[in-house]
């Protein structure tokens, strides 16, 4: 062996030695962060004097599963997850189309106070919802809307302060120049975004689809302003409702919780390429 092959071997073992320590130290990380998780699910496959022994125990023995439709059928399942994709769905529809709009507006036209309507818009982001709520809600009742689910579902077509700036940030990493050949070709500026930026922007538009349906599925203060009819509420009010009546029936609360997250896990767990593609890539030209 050479000399500098000698020279190079420690280094080498160096490295790995510090790949593996680091590898090391985030499934210890991961392992701690999922581990409400399966204590959640842990739970709900217990029975109920297993579910409050002591000392505790990470592994139900026996397994439960009855817990799981007894939990569905005392929630209303059917009705509450109609709600919340009643909800959810046409909330996610209304963000990417008003946002999109809007972002490609201060991403790619010039027009005289771009720049200065640009920060107030930011600035809305400053107030807390605290402070608009009321205001909102003497609006919302004059429109004859609370009862309904229109002031949770209107709003969401008039753009996100957030996703308008995230989704602004990625148009501008688009090249210019694709733009400006489709305009001398004269497509319209609708025609651009939909034909062109829109098909380059798909990881950007996945991260604000997914970051408004995690919002809007566990959104429990809206629904619960807004709407009076039990029959409306979406699962994240209906589980709460749930678990204030089943207060010490632990494994069909968690039962229940599971039932709620379970949505949200599959569907980051398919699009999570997409999502982190999105969030690395936003912002990267400002």
């Amino acid at each position: 062996m050479t000399a500098l092959a000698w020279a190079r071997r420690p280094r080498r073992e160096g490295s790995i030695g510090w790949r593996v320590a680091a590898y090391a130290l985030l499934v210890g990380l991961s392992a701690t962060y999922l581990l409400p998780l399966l204590w959640m699910i842990a739970t709900s496959l217990k029975t109920g004097p297993q579910s409050i022994q002591t000392p505790p125990s990470l592994i139900p023995n026996p397994l439960v599963w009855d817990n799981y439709p007894t939990a569905l059928a005392k929630l209303g399942l059917g009705q509450a997850l109609t709600n919340s994709m009643i909800y959810a769905i046409p909330s996610v529809i209304g963000t990417l189309i008003s946002s999109s709009l809007v972002a490609y507006g201060f991403a790619r036209i010039s027009w005289p106070g771009r720049d200065a309507l640009f920060i107030v818009l930011l600035a809305t982001m400053m107030l807390p919802s605290q402070v608009t709520f009321i205001p909102l809600y003497v609006i919302y009742a004059k429109l004859g809307w609370v009862g309904t689910y229109l002031p949770l579902i209107v709003p969401t077509f008039l753009g996100n302060p957030f996703f308008i700036f995230l989704l602004r940030q990625f148009f501008r990493s688009i090249p210019a120049d694709l733009s400006d050949a489709a305009r001398i070709d004269g497509a319209s500026e609708l025609r651009i975004l939909t034909r062109i930026v829109i098909p380059l922007s798909v990881p950007a538009l996945i991260t604000v689809g997914l970051f408004t349906f995690i919002d809007k599925w566990g959104d429990f203060f809206g629904p619960i302003v807004y709407l009076r009819d039990p029959k409306l509420y979406p699962l994240s009010v209906a589980v709460q409702t749930f678990q204030s009546s089943h207060k010490t029936d632990w494994p069909l609360s968690m039962a229940a919780s599971v039932v709620i997250a379970a949505p949200l896990v599959i569907i980051y767990f398919f699009a999570q390429r997409k999502f982190i593609e999105g969030i690395t890539l936003t912002g990267i030209k400002g």
